[in-house]
């Protein structure tokens, strides 16, 4: 059997169904659905409006941002406490510096540029 995907707003329109009387065996056949399916979405989804699992997937999507933000951060900073540990002056030991971050934490040279307060145009320049 093909397998479907329903939106928030059918699983509750389902669920309404069943509380509203319809029968359990009926809303299974009438959504093409099996009985794990259906509690699933109860469970999920019981008692919630439209509105409720609109916001609640929205807020989802907010905190995986959010997730994603603080894992960036962390590696930002782990990146400065390890390449920050000593103060650097010739242009050349800067560039250095942005190759090692690069290769070290497999980051981008634009990113390592932006963290190490270096120009990306800085970093591909080859003196005579």
């Amino acid at each position: 059997m093909k397998r479907k995907r329903y939106t928030e707003g059918q699983i509750i329109q389902t669920l309404k169904q069943h509380e509203a009387g319809t029968p359990f065996k009926q809303l299974i056949q009438q959504t093409g659905i099996s009985e794990q399916a259906f509690y699933r979405w109860k469970n999920k989804c019981g008692g919630m409006e439209v509105s409720d699992a609109k916001r609640l997937m929205a807020l989802k999507e907010e905190n995986r941002r959010l997730k994603t933000m603080v894992a960036d951060l962390m590696l930002d900073n782990k990146i400065l406490k390890d390449v920050n540990s000593k103060k650097v002056v010739k242009p050349a030991a800067k560039r250095k510096l942005v190759d090692y971050a690069n290769e070290r934490y497999a980051i981008s040279t634009r990113q390592a540029c932006r963290l190490l307060g270096r120009r990306e145009s800085t970093r591909y320049y080859r003196p005579y």
